[in-house]
């Protein structure tokens, strides 16, 4: 039975349910998309938003602003007052911040019938994510040590407002490039450099925690450059210039290998909690070489590789790391051991397998391209589900030691 003052009584619980309760709502919406609109697998869907507001940038949006955003704004809210020695968030430090996200979802989900909801579901989101951006930056003003991390996401979560703003604009009616500039800022301006943020300050703090003997490297040069060449890509991608994009894809791609062999320990994958994370930091490479191939042929061989240098990123780095932290959260705050079951590891060879069938369903010339992109859909969905149902029930319990969160 859910427990309401145990489940509104820390960020985490609340944003991670909505993050979760989204990734299977988006992801169901878009299976059904796929496979009607695009793999003829059944009728096409006749949903009045969809005439007005194309199916792949509703897609975009849902993924870019309306899933990862609850995971990252719940884990930053737990782990950023930490990172800075202040305790915990009360509630109304992310309550409203919560209420006003998941209005807003919901408005945007009930505008595929009624259109003219979009723009106020949106504007709630917005302001939502205002009032987390502006909890944020108080956090990162906070004098610390190491404040470079938390400024790091601070600058990225107004970034992400940005970009929620251009699709606002564009879903009031403006052209098609707010659309294009909203996806550079979510996905080049907010999602990446909270990634790497986060994966630069806690994977190779984690695996040293776990592992004797392990050597901690964090070089700020390797974040530092990963951060600039993310936004200049999202930047040279907004004004359209892919063929200039290897400029920024090639030095991240050098620098993300750099960290991917400083961090990789024989050790370390032995450890399935461990492995989670180097193996979904391990796709950050290819990711970036993907990119940087695609931009050296734009000339030659315009759109080759589609968007699967897109989807290795996002399902093969975003959604494989959000695995291994949200798992930590979870266990770590609901007073489990902190160490990777059965059933998540399962959840995340389904990503994986997701990610892999995504990207190879952009290859040149391959038959059935649409009906493996409808197979990624499916194992999303699976993923999530699988994970949920060994995990959500966490979000509402009481700590199973007894411990306050």
């Amino acid at each position: 039975m859910m427990r309401l003052p145990v489940f509104f009584g820390a960020p985490h619980r609340v944003m991670f349910f909505a993050g979760t309760v989204q990734a299977m709502a988006v992801m169901a919406f878009w299976s059904m998309e796929v496979g009607g609109r695009y793999a003829g697998l059944w009728p096409a869907s006749a949903w009045p938003l969809l005439t007005s507001f194309p199916p792949t940038l509703l897609h975009a949006l849902l993924i870019s602003s309306g899933v990862f955003p609850f995971y990252i704004f719940g884990f930053i809210f737990t782990a950023g007052p930490r990172w800075q020695g202040l305790g915990e968030l009360s509630r109304r430090d992310f309550l409203p911040a919560f209420g006003l996200l998941a209005g807003g979802w919901l408005l945007v989900w009930a505008a595929l019938l009624l259109p003219q909801l979009l723009v106020w579901g949106l504007a709630l989101v917005l302001a939502g994510w205002i009032a987390a951006a502006l909890t944020l930056t108080r956090i990162a003003r906070q004098r610390a040590t190491e404040r470079e991390h938390i400024v790091f996401v601070c600058v990225a979560a107004w970034l992400g407002a940005a970009g929620l703003g251009a699709f606002l604009a564009f879903a009031a009616g403006g052209e098609l490039r707010w659309a294009r500039a909203a996806i550079s800022f979510s996905v080049w301006g907010f999602l990446l450099p909270v990634f790497l943020t986060v994966a630069h300050r806690m994977l190779p703090f984690f695996t040293a925690s776990a592992l004797r003997g392990y050597e901690l490297h964090r070089p700020l040069w390797a974040l530092r450059v990963l951060i600039g060449a993310s936004l200049a890509h999202g930047a040279l991608a907004a004004f359209g210039k892919t063929s200039w994009l290897w400029l920024a894809d090639l030095p991240a791609m050098f620098a993300a290998a750099r960290l991917t062999y400083l961090w990789w320990s024989r050790a370390a994958i032995e450890n399935r909690m461990l492995a989670v994370l180097h193996l979904a930091f391990a796709w950050l490479g290819p990711a970036f070489a993907l990119f940087a191939l695609q931009s050296l042929l734009a000339e030659a061989a315009p759109g080759f590789l589609g968007q699967a240098p897109l989807h290795a990123l996002t399902l093969g780095f975003f959604a494989s790391m959000l695995f291994g932290m949200v798992s930590r959260v979870t266990l770590g705050h609901s007073g489990r051991p902190v160490a990777a079951d059965d059933v998540m590891w399962r959840a995340f060879c389904m990503m994986q397998a997701a990610a892999v069938v995504r990207v190879i369903s952009e290859l040149p010339m391959l038959p059935g391209s649409y009906q493996l992109m409808w197979l990624s859909t499916l194992l999303w969905l699976g993923a999530f589900a699988l994970w949920a149902w060994r995990y959500a029930p966490a979000f509402w319990r009481p700590r199973a030691d007894g411990k306050p969160d």
